[in-house]
């Protein structure tokens, strides 16, 4: 893994993502190294070099101190382009210096991430007068986890992080996606059921998007499973049939970037 220390001149991007006004990125690059991330294809960065590689922008909180005092009150989304808790995490510390800066202008926050490292900085989480928790999982078998996503938390980690910070009372959703193709339709009542008792609170629903070079990546992966995921049907049917559990179950679903 190569590390690399870079100073950036902005902190926040204005964001055109749906729910958020700011995207703030800490690092650049991730160590998680999901195979099917779209984010190579949108900074136009080689997909043979991603997830070998991550710069740390030292001297983000800083800048992002001197923003907050002049940016419009807005939901700040971490991360958009990489993981906020991705293991040099761990060294750095650069996610929580910036929640400790956030926190001191009480901007609302949403953050996504694939790991439980977060669990470290809840005793910043928790101050937030709103701040909202999105744990992406594709699928609750580890083993293919293992494949598309292998240096990320276990699911049963993830499911866990929900859970201890749901029972602390912070809102927690589940990012479903990119769904799975190798899940089948009589899965999904058990899945649901797990992302609810557990503690999600929200569940929002994504399909695999084959940027150039990740179709050639699934290929070798999951070879059988590759039909499922060109097939339009397949997604729109697995969609409508979590919507129905959802509804059933009372808990809010809804597409991803629709």
């Amino acid at each position: 893994m190569i590390i690399n220390i870079i100073k950036c001149k902005t902190a926040l991007s204005n964001s055109n993502l749906p729910g958020l006004d700011y995207s703030l990125n800490p690092y650049r690059g991730c160590q998680h190294n999901c195979c099917y991330c779209y984010v190579p294809n949108v900074l136009k960065i080689d997909r043979q070099k991603w997830g070998n590689f991550v710069e740390i922008k030292k001297n983000i909180p800083n800048i992002l101190s001197k923003e907050l005092r002049r940016k419009k009150s807005g939901i700040v989304g971490i991360s958009t382009v990489t993981d906020p808790y991705q293991p040099v995490e761990k060294k750095y510390n650069l996610t929580r210096f910036c929640l400790e800066q956030l926190l001191i202008h009480d901007f609302p926050v949403h953050i996504q991430t694939k790991s439980d490292l977060i669990k470290k900085d809840e005793d910043i989480i928790s101050k937030f007068t709103k701040i909202e928790l999105m744990f992406s999982i594709g699928t609750i078998n580890d083993n293919e986890r293992k494949i598309l996503e292998p240096n990320s938390s276990s699911i049963k980690n993830r499911l866990k992080t929900i859970k201890f910070f749901s029972d602390i009372g912070i809102k927690t959703s589940v990012f479903f996606g990119p769904i799975y193709p190798t899940i089948k339709k009589e899965d999904l009542s058990d899945i649901i059921n797990t992302f609810i008792e557990y503690g999600a609170k929200e569940i929002m629903v994504d399909k695999f998007n084959l940027k150039p070079g990740i179709k050639d990546i699934l290929k070798e992966k999951i070879p059988n499973s590759l039909e499922n995921i060109e097939n339009k049907f397949f997604f729109k049917e697995t969609y409508n049939e979590i919507n129905s559990i959802c509804n059933k179950k009372n808990i809010k679903s809804d597409l991803a970037f629709n």
